[in-house]
């Protein structure tokens, strides 16, 4: 039973693998059956048998290894000596990682704006159009492709061959400007404008999922008011900026952050098109390169951690916005 333990090869790993998933089928049916047979139970002892597993699974794969996170982040590279605040230091400070914290704010101020804003514009567009459910279908379709296979999607387009005479370019885009009778561009290399590139995979993926939420709160307007605002003489742009913007603002809100946060998590695409190289990195990229690649775990927690304390004011934000929406309902 050794192998339970220090699983080796493959056929170890999927019996680990089943065990674990048989024990938590037995394990929940357990609890399920013990608060559930009693005619005459304390009430606690109910929520406990739901909850409790729960709690016990956040404790366990969250904040435990959450702390234990932070606490490396004060460590050097192996753990072995405490450095206390020198690895903030050399993440703020060092040339390298302020290119990586520049190109986060980058991601994150252009990402979530224009994938809303286009996601929006789609949406009041196509809002009971002729073929509105085919449009909306299409701009959606992204979103049901991972941001691997989105990366290696957009890598294609983007591929360079050197303008010689009989190569032909496989890239879409430089394939348009070769027709246009402009050179071949090298968009993952050059810098800066590889980080917009970039980007443009995330807005590419985001805009069918701002397109989706907004466009259900819009026709969830009540047609009292949209007729109300017509008979003032709004119509247009009008009615966009004054009925149909502060009528789906919590939408907004929830849209733009939950891709805010998305924004800042963002590993795959970096990590698919360029690997962090030619000056394209992010903070979740480099903390996984400094963890599991440059092995200074010390550096990459406290990267982790960063990225954790960036993540918390979004989050508090859209709470908060989404109390104040209950209230005001």
């Amino acid at each position: 039973m050794d192998w339970l333990l220090d699983a080796g090869t493959p056929a170890q790993k999927f019996g680990v693998m089943a065990v674990a998933i048989l024990l938590f089928v037995i394990v929940m049916a357990a609890i399920l059956f013990a608060v559930d047979r009693p005619k005459r139970i304390p009430r606690w002892v109910v929520a406990v048998g739901f909850v409790g597993p729960a709690l016990l699974g956040l404790a366990f794969g969250l904040v435990y290894p959450g702390l234990v996170t932070i606490k490396n982040s004060f460590y050097n590279r192996n753990g072995s000596e405490f450095v206390g605040l020198d690895n903030y230091i050399t993440a703020f400070t060092n040339e390298q990682f302020l290119v990586v914290l520049r190109n986060t704010a980058i991601w994150v101020l252009l990402a979530p704006l224009l994938s809303t804003v286009i996601g929006l514009v789609y949406a009041v567009v196509v809002d009971r159009s002729r073929f509105e459910r085919i449009s909306k279908a299409l701009i959606f379709l992204p979103m049901a492709i991972s941001m691997v296979g989105a990366s290696i999607i957009w890598r294609f387009v983007y591929e360079f061959k050197p303008d010689q005479p009989g190569v032909q370019q496989t890239g879409l885009l430089n394939q348009l400007l070769v027709w246009l009778g402009l050179p071949p561009q090298q968009f993952l290399i050059n810098q800066p404008w590889n980080t917009v590139f970039l980007i443009v995979i995330l807005i590419w993926i985001q805009s069918g999922f701002a397109m989706t939420l907004l466009s259900a709160a819009i026709k969830a307007i009540p047609d009292d008011i949209m007729e109300a605002a017509r008979l003032d003489g709004l119509h247009g742009m009008g009615m966009f900026r004054y009925i149909t913007v502060p009528s789906i603002r919590p939408a907004l809100v929830v849209v733009l952050t939950t891709i805010a946060i998305t924004t800042l998590k963002v590993f795959d695409i970096v990590r698919t098109t360029t690997a962090g190289q030619f000056g394209t990195s992010v903070v979740a990229n480099e903390f996984y390169t400094q963890s599991f690649r440059q092995n200074n775990a010390g550096l990459g927690a406290a990267l982790a951690v960063v990225l954790f304390l960036l993540v918390i004011p979004i989050i508090a934000y859209n709470v908060r916005q989404l109390r104040l929406a209950e209230e005001i309902r």
